[in-house]
């Protein structure tokens, strides 16, 4: 039985979270400056739309190609090994920005991009589940809920970072750039293409910190206690997951609740100026701001909710809200749509964590398959907004927005039933902490 009021974790844990839950807010940077690289290499290699968009291809591509070989590798190394490798090819992905915009070469750009992806891959699959077990069990949900919370700041804070020290402000017409000359107009892409150079250097620096900082830390360890249990560990693979039914379902969960997720961002500003015909972009962008704030409000208030109220029946509420606010997308006109896109920011808040913590409940031995197995489903950010792409062509963007309503159907079904896990024969052994020695 779930007690909401348990403490969210002891103190011996207390600088292990919070280390751990600087991850979050690192990942964030790499997610939420693709929504500022799109229209920078757009203008610096002057793209067209679809190649553009290959940043995002890029950067989901990563997280679904290395999210198995992620868990697979930490099944070995553990934990804290696996949030070295991360840290360390996150900082990788991010110093080949360097000399992608020393040679221009677009392609490489998507390259240094793939890298980093896989690495936040890595720190994804590792700290979710790490954080899960750093207090006691019954506040697990609560627990992700706050670390999450800080990945939700750097999804506010970054699009503001990255258009003051990447976006130069400096745009030209088509006829303009047909006037320059070949000299002329290499000159400007170039110069548009090292705006890159130094805050990806930056954030090359911040990654490294960080590894050391978790390198010198004497971070417990989670470990399968016995011989007999390091064989069973060894043979763990993807055919054992299948009578875990509650996790099957997660899986799903997690692939529509980040393809909603992404595909109403995405499409805020067009739905605003679709909605109320005359709205300026630049006041359609307020729209997404206020809904990245909702996204980050509800992340500190669901964590301290959930304090009293248990986290499947949170999730429950807060999945009927989102239906409600697509509802009124749906079938509304005027402001009212438009402003419950924004309300769906606070709804969609609690729901990746909850859902992530909820699908691991029960797993022993098969956590960190489990874990790489959530974080592969992020590839529905990838799918989902590219059928509502397809949809708003074929009729217009309100009609595309019955998509995320079908995956918020599923979302609540998975709060209501979904989530609870079914015993399994022989169980899988307890998990145990232990204190990791610095190697």
């Amino acid at each position: 039985m779930m007690n909401p009021s348990a403490p969210i974790t002891e103190r011996r844990f207390v600088v292990p979270l919070i280390l751990v839950t600087s991850l979050f807010f690192l990942w964030a940077i790499g997610v939420n400056l693709n929504d500022i690289l799109i229209p920078h290499l757009k203008k610096a290699f002057s793209l067209t739309d679809f190649r553009s968009s290959l940043i995002q291809s890029a950067f989901f591509g990563g997280y679904f190609l290395a999210a198995l070989p992620a868990g697979w590798l930490m099944q070995r190394l553990g934990y804290k090994k696996g949030i070295l490798i991360g840290l360390c090819v996150c900082a990788t992905g991010a110093f080949l920005f360097i000399p992608a915009a020393s040679i221009r070469v677009y392609g490489f750009f998507l390259f240094a991009l793939f890298v980093m992806a896989c690495g936040q891959c890595f720190l994804e699959v590792a700290a979710n589940p790490y954080v899960t077990i750093l207090g006691p069990p019954a506040s697990s949900e609560r627990r992700l809920n706050f670390a999450q919370s800080f990945n939700s700041v750097g999804a506010v804070a970054t699009p503001f970072l990255g258009a003051a020290f990447i976006l130069s402000g400096i745009e030209h017409t088509p006829a303009e750039l047909a006037a320059m000359t070949p000299a002329q107009l290499l000159a400007y892409q170039a110069s548009e293409a090292n705006m890159v150079r130094a805050p990806y250097l930056v954030i090359t620096g911040i990654f490294l910190c960080v590894a050391l900082l978790i390198y010198f830390s004497a971070l417990p360890e989670v470990r399968e206690s016995g011989k007999a249990d390091e064989t069973e560990a060894s043979r763990t693979h993807l055919s054992g997951i299948w009578p875990h039914g509650h996790l099957v379902k997660g899986v799903v969960a997690q692939f529509f609740y980040v393809g909603a997720q992404v595909g109403v961002a995405s499409f805020i500003i067009r739905f605003a100026e679709h909605s109320v015909p005359g709205t300026h972009e630049k006041v359609a962008a307020r729209y997404l701001q206020l809904h990245m704030l909702g996204f980050m409000l509800g992340r500190f208030a669901g964590s301290a909710i959930m304090k009293k109220v248990a986290a499947p029946r949170l999730l429950s509420l807060f999945a009927a809200g989102s239906l409600a606010c697509l509802l009124v997308v749906l079938v509304g006109s005027g402001h009212a749509p438009v402003w419950a896109v924004v309300l769906l920011g606070f709804f969609h808040s609690i729901m990746f964590p909850t859902i992530f913590a909820l699908s691991l409940k029960d797993l022993g031995l098969y956590t960190k398959l489990g874990s790489s197995l959530l974080v592969m489903s992020i590839v529905g950010g990838a799918i989902v907004p590219a059928v509502m792409g397809r949809i708003s062509d074929a009729t217009n963007i309100q009609v595309a927005f019955v998509v995320p309503l079908t995956c918020h159907a599923y979302i609540l079904y998975f709060a209501l039933r979904g989530y609870k896990p079914v015993t399994v024969a022989p169980a899988n052994p307890s998990l145990s902490i232990a204190s990791s020695e610095v190697e």
